[in-house]
């Protein structure tokens, strides 16, 4: 269920000119909306202002219009138009807008034709990103595969770590690693930041041949705020994450306070994580 509260505008008709064909152009035939808002209702409640929640009168005032308004073909388009309409008040943080065309030029028997969509406002969340390099230059590397994140529409780089050399941790013998982490702001949902790091991954020369083998550029998701999910190709936060110091000493000189949610703070879990021995700062390398 959702957390928030409903505002609920049903069965609002009003005539429009849109459609395909010329004489639906012409002559006009009356369409039916309904829509779902999502907000929380509390403020209001309180004050028992109108101020202080959705004036659905105003709204089926807007939305109205809309319809009147500029013809357009396709009732995907009409639809995308009221919802951005919805969206337009601030309180709203999901809009669901259904709309009817009951006099559809239809050659069989119908009751009704209708396109349902659900469109909500972008919310920025903290994600922590791990990336590391032991292959060609891997400061270079590191470096190009920030630039290339904060040239991602939909994340913002806030913050890099000191960079650390970790000696490898399992798979083949290969040489050792650059590593940091990465703060950014996202809109992205985890599995869409996951296909853009991946993607990134790409770009640099990744192969992914050999489990824990060498890399030009690995970038896992460690966390997207306090999250969970869990998914064939991912699971948040990080299963190894809390046991990884390369992952968690230049983590923890960044954000001292951090922690992994269900498991508890990245400083203590990297004083005693296994592979601890194996990670030395490197203070002289410096990625932006």
């Amino acid at each position: 269920m959702s957390e928030h509260d409903h505002i609920l505008l049903k069965g609002l008709r009003v005539k429009g000119f849109h459609g395909v064909f010329e004489h639906e152009r012409r002559a006009g035939q009356d369409f039916l909306i309904d829509v779902a808002l999502q907000l929380d209702t509390r403020p209001a409640a309180g004050t028992d202002q109108l101020e202080d929640t959705v004036d659905y009168g105003a709204l089926a005032i807007g939305l109205a219009e809309i319809v009147r308004g500029e013809p357009v073909n396709l009732l995907e388009t009409l639809a995308e138009r009221l919802a951005d309409r919805c969206l337009a008040d601030q309180r709203v943080v999901q809009a669901e807008v259904t709309v009817h065309k009951p006099e559809a030029p239809i050659p069989e028997m119908f009751s009704d034709v209708a396109v349902r969509i659900r469109r909500g406002r972008a919310v920025a969340v903290d994600a922590v990103l791990a990336l590391g390099s032991n292959l060609g230059d891997r400061l270079a590397t590191l470096q190009s595969a920030v630039d290339a994140l904060r040239a991602v529409v939909g994340i913002e780089v806030t913050a890099v770590s000191p960079v650390v050399e970790t000696d490898p941790v399992g798979g083949p013998e290969q040489p050792d690693y650059l590593n940091a982490v990465v703060l950014v702001r996202t809109t992205l949902e985890p599995e869409v930041l996951l296909t853009r790091c991946q993607r990134i991954e790409a770009e640099h020369g990744r192969v992914r041949e050999t489990r824990w083998g060498p890399r030009t550029l690995d970038i896992d998701l460690i966390a997207v705020g306090d999250r969970r999910h869990s998914s064939d190709r991912l699971e948040l936060p990080h299963p190894r994450a809390a046991e990884r110091a390369f992952v968690l000493v230049p983590w923890s000189d960044l954000d001292p306070a951090a922690w992994v949610a269900g498991v508890g703070s990245v400083a203590e879990l990297a004083r005693s994580a296994p592979d601890l021995a194996g990670v030395r700062r490197r203070p002289e390398l410096v990625v932006r």
